[in-house]
């Protein structure tokens, strides 16, 4: 009788172990998804600290910006969500679009392809006991190459909702073509969600990266961008510009998706004719053909 009670608790507590990890991710599901939506963001970035052995060393200006923001969800799936961002900017009676970053959230996802420098992302397999629970975020370029990723867990405590990562990445697009005195930043990333929207925090390090030398942190900065939610019929121009345009991107996106299923380093040529990917892929036509998508990216993939 004893050894039947004890056999009967254990079930007991694995039952309740594997409800708790259903809630919990269903938890992290809502928290990842509760970033779709309509936008005003707030871009806010200042330096913090340099350690420049340059006399002359010139932080970057402090960034103010603000935008529209229509974030888009791509995929909806147990295991994968896809979160596309499209800015609206100009006149209310003109507005332009731009496709923005995009952000892919996998859950117990062991592929990574980890950012070195230049143009260079190395593919690394993690053990699936190291991303146990954990959800990587996926960071695409405006043409859908790679950016950076990182994995970690979602935290749910005292009300908040929370997930944040460091990773090495590529210069910011408002440093990159200003700065050339560091070649790779360090991103610590903390996504939290809140009763307005949600946040994009960031403590970052600016690197001088050569080979066979020890990085060197050349300057710190704070990032703090705003989300804050507005209602969806503000981002209305941006919701009839992804329906026109998600078939070209659906196909892009397969295109990538074949390059990263081959589980090897990427290394991207940053120029083709003289012009960077997402110059060619922004020139196409909705209706561009598969074969237009693919012969483009190929000539980038080395």
């Amino acid at each position: 009788m004893k050894k039947l009670i004890m056999v009967l608790t254990a079930t007991a507590v694995s039952i309740c172990s594997i409800n708790a990890q259903k809630n919990k991710k269903e938890q992290d599901r809502d928290a990842i998804k509760a970033m779709s939506g309509c936008y005003k963001v707030g871009f806010n970035f200042t330096e913090t600290f340099n350690y420049s052995t340059d006399s002359l060393y010139k932080p970057s200006k402090v960034k103010h910006d603000k935008a529209l923001e229509w974030v888009e969800v791509v995929t909806d799936k147990n295991n994968k969500i896809q979160l596309q961002h499209l800015l609206i900017v100009g006149p209310k009676n003109r507005p332009h679009i731009v496709k923005h970053w995009r952000q892919d959230w996998l859950f117990e996802n062991q592929d990574m392809f980890m950012f070195q420098k230049g143009t260079h992302w190395k593919y690394v397999e993690l053990p699936k006991e190291n991303v146990e629970g954990q959800w990587t975020q996926k960071v695409f370029q405006v043409d859908d190459s790679p950016r950076y990723e990182g994995t970690a867990t979602w935290v749910h405590v005292d009300g908040k909702s929370y997930w944040e990562n460091g990773t090495d990445a590529p210069l910011a697009r408002r440093e990159h073509t200003k700065r050339s005195d560091y070649n790779v930043m360090h991103r610590r990333n903390r996504h939290e969600i809140t009763s307005e929207g949600w946040i994009h925090e960031q403590d970052n390090d600016k690197i001088v990266r050569e080979d066979n030398k020890e990085d060197f942190i050349l300057a710190q900065e704070k990032g703090y961008n705003t989300y804050v939610k507005v209602e969806d019929s503000k981002c209305e121009a941006a919701q009839k510009w992804w329906a026109e345009h998600k078939g070209l991107w659906k196909k892009i996106r397969k295109k990538w998706d074949k390059a990263f299923d081959m589980k090897k380093d990427i290394t991207l040529q940053p120029k083709v004719n003289n012009k960077k990917l997402f110059s060619h892929l922004f020139a196409l036509k909705a209706d561009a053909s598969k074969k237009e998508v693919n012969t483009i990216i190929d000539q980038f993939l080395n």
